[in-house]
């Protein structure tokens, strides 16, 4: 079937489309043949010259998908038209070496005789195809934090007012913009192509009500400030007449406004004082402006009436009473306390009195013990001890009653472990229960906190010998 038979049976009926693929199939198929028959037979050649046996090979021939009518006869165009540019090529570098052989010129002659059509007139689906492909993307990227009504915005007040500062302060933004970032962005939609292209497209994607509400935001011009201060502040006007101005300024007005819009803005400018026949009331020049702390020194106190809130005073009085019965119960209490807590303001060993039996030296406070038992310990309100832990650093590990210091008559020091947490005396652990010796500059550790034991060696000998004394008798 030569190429004019299939241009007339392409004008004759519906048929001609699919006969004009089967066609172009069969005949990229046979010069696909053709071409790996020819490259088998060069590779014999050469192993025979060589005197090598070329390995047997299985096809490298993969499965693919099966392709559609349009895009085979896509692929068979494309194919054969490359195998008819470069068939004389390659045959001419054949022959330069030997003599071509039988099958290789029948497969030159054969090559020319191969129908191609004509590349510029495809079929329609594949036009669609194309045309479909040529055309630009959706604009669905991220634009960052600006979004297309902002750039909208942004371009409509810049042509309105012309100033970028009355742009940064007068329009509200989707974010919260610096006049830096509102410039940069400005700078970028007019010299930038790619951000001002992806910034177009996405404008024009954007709702024509979206787009109605963006120009009703437009900033006021100055020449449709000025028009808008002609009208009286003394005056009532109405709609009618501010339509009246629109009609008769229709350049000057931009396209967006409406009677509405000029009214509100008319009232806001009468509020300012910024119409014509309005006038701003100067500051007094040569008397001295009165402030608020001269205008407090004025007045007289005496003239003011002091009235009297019974219920406070009555608050009041049960308060104080509340708390000079509170101070009372403490100094009743001072006679019973046996440790004093006193910072320690060096690393040197505290000086003993007389009533010091012995001292537990933490890293910022001291307890003194000055009776011959005292309870260690967390104090809390309905728990009262004599040392409290907790003035020395985190304590919410250690027991309301962790411990018990005793003096025996031998002047021997004893530590009771009555909490839940073990003590640990010079890093031997005192579990729940038992009891171990204190000797002179001990460290006793409870909960992570470190004291040093110290004895008043003069004290406790005195106890002692008293002690040797009574034992005899």
């Amino acid at each position: 079937m030569t190429s004019g038979e299939l241009s007339q049976r392409g004008r004759s009926g519906p048929d001609s489309q699919g006969l004009l693929d089967s066609s172009l199939m069969a005949s990229g198929t046979a010069s696909r043949s053709e071409d790996e028959e020819s490259l088998a037979g060069q590779k014999r050649a050469s192993s025979q010259a060589l005197g090598t046996i070329p390995k047997r090979r299985s096809s490298s021939r993969f499965i693919k998908r099966k392709k559609f009518d349009d895009e085979l006869v896509e692929s068979s165009l494309a194919k054969s038209s490359t195998r008819v540019k470069g068939a004389s090529g390659v045959e001419s570098g054949r022959c330069s070496g030997s003599e071509p052989s039988s099958s290789e010129k029948k497969k030159v002659s054969k090559a020319p005789s191969t129908p191609v059509p004509p590349s510029p007139a495809p079929t329609p689906g594949l036009t669609k195809r194309v045309k479909k492909s040529k055309q630009p993307l959706q604009v669905t990227k991220d634009l960052g934090r600006w979004k297309p009504a902002d750039d909208l915005l942004l371009i409509n007040a810049v042509l309105q007012t012309n100033d970028l500062t009355s742009v940064h302060l007068g329009v509200k933004f989707s974010c919260r913009f610096t006049l830096r970032e509102v410039q940069e962005r400005w700078y970028a939609l007019l010299y930038d192509p790619v951000i001002s292209k992806l910034a177009c497209q996405a404008m024009r994607q954007l709702h024509p009500e979206a787009i109605a509400a963006i120009q009703s935001k437009a900033l006021f011009s100055k020449a449709e400030e000025q028009l808008l201060s002609k009208v009286g502040s003394t005056s009532q006007p109405t709609l009618e007449t501010f339509q009246d101005l629109l009609h008769r300024h229709p350049d000057a007005f931009y396209l967006t406004r409406t009677a509405k819009a000029l009214q509100a803005h008319w009232q806001l400018m009468r509020q300012y004082y910024l119409l014509e026949d309005q006038t701003v009331q100067p500051l007094p020049k040569g008397d001295q402006v009165l402030n608020f702390s001269d205008a407090e020194d004025l007045i007289d106190d005496s003239k003011l009436k002091d009235m009297r809130d019974e219920v406070l005073e009555h608050e009041l009085t049960v308060a104080d009473r509340r708390q000079k019965r509170e101070i009372r119960q403490l100094e009743q209490e001072l006679h019973k306390w046996q440790v004093l807590v006193d910072s320690i303001t060096g690393m040197s060993s505290p000086d003993f009195d007389n009533q010091t039996l012995a001292v537990l030296r933490g890293r910022m406070v001291r307890y003194l013990m000055r009776s011959r038992e005292i309870t260690l310990g967390r104090a809390t309100k309905d728990n009262q001890i004599d040392v409290d832990l907790s003035l020395e650093g985190p304590a919410w590990k250690i027991s309301r009653k962790q411990g018990v210091i005793k003096l025996k008559n031998n002047g021997d020091f004893f530590i009771a472990n009555e909490g839940r947490r073990p003590i640990y005396i010079d890093g031997r652990p005192v579990l729940c229960g038992s009891k171990w010796r204190l000797s002179n500059n001990s460290v006793v550790e409870i909960a992570s906190l470190r004291f040093v034991f110290l004895i008043n060696q003069d004290l406790i000998a005195l106890i002692r010998a008293e002690a040797a004394k009574i034992t005899p008798q």
